[in-house]
């Protein structure tokens, strides 16, 4: 949340200042029924709000489940190598493993986040 919000609203910030037009307009989408206008605009509008949320939950929640599970691992690795180690062997050669997986998931999840944060500057410049 720490790089999600203050980015976004950067790019918010960015949009208002230097279009503000163009940035209000993808509030309502065109050829949207008299009716449907202050609904779409407030969906719209919580739908702009949610953004950082969702940034922020994508790599709290994909990150912190890698953790969560090396950290199991590691804790059963020690616990299996007075008594098993043979296996507490085994288990270190897969959290070696899954620690590969993990440095990996968190590239990716960078590459998304910078992917949707210039999704997100690209639709307000």
């Amino acid at each position: 949340m720490g790089f999600a919000v203050p980015l976004w609203l950067a790019t918010v910030i960015i949009g208002m200042r230097n279009q503000p037009t163009v940035a209000l307009g993808h509030l309502l989408p065109e050829g949207t029924p008299i009716p449907l206008i202050p609904v779409l605009i407030i969906i719209e509008t919580i739908s702009l709000f949610i953004r950082p949320l969702a940034l922020g939950v994508r790599l709290t929640a994909n990150l912190t489940a890698g953790h969560l599970l090396i950290q199991l691992i590691a804790t059963a690795v020690f616990v299996l190598l007075p008594i098993m180690p043979t296996v507490a062997i085994l288990t270190a050669a897969v959290l070696f493993l899954l620690t590969l997986l993990e440095v990996a998931v968190a590239i990716i999840q960078a590459y998304v986040f910078v992917l949707l944060l210039s999704l997100y500057l690209q639709e307000n410049v």
